[in-house]
């Protein structure tokens, strides 16, 4: 999106969650998965990164990311999505607060008024100005 190298897709979900926390962490591991994919089939073409910014707006799963602690409400996420967490573990990752305002992606998957719409557009390069 932008300047930026994006995987976008949308799926219906297929397992029952208990708090949003635990989708949110879910859907950040989903595009953690997407990310490492992208960076090693850059390889394939002589790019190398170290780290791979993954912004994100949901505050409880950037914490739940960088330390997996044990609450009433995270405790039964299966540890296939504890994904997220090692590979920030590893290094492999960042992992980044973007602030609702800032979130490109939102135009992909919310009503937005006028001007934050025109807002985002510039964000993706698809605008030069606002008229």
């Amino acid at each position: 999106m932008g300047c930026c190298l994006t995987s976008w897709f949308s799926k219906k979900k297929t397992a029952l969650s208990i708090s949003t926390t635990e989708v949110e962490y879910v859907s950040a591991g989903k595009a953690c998965q997407q990310a490492l994919w992208m960076k090693q089939a850059l390889i394939d073409y002589g790019v190398r990164l170290d780290d791979i910014p993954i912004m994100y707006d949901n505050k409880g799963a950037i914490d739940l990311s960088k330390n997996p602690v044990q609450h009433s409400r995270t405790k039964y996420i299966e540890i296939r999505h504890h994904f997220l967490h090692h590979n920030f573990q590893k290094g492999n990752i960042s992992i980044e607060k973007v602030t609702s305002e800032d979130n490109i992606a939102d135009i992909l998957t919310k009503p937005l008024k006028r001007e934050p719409f025109n807002y985002l557009l510039l964000g993706l390069g698809m605008m030069e100005q606002i008229d």
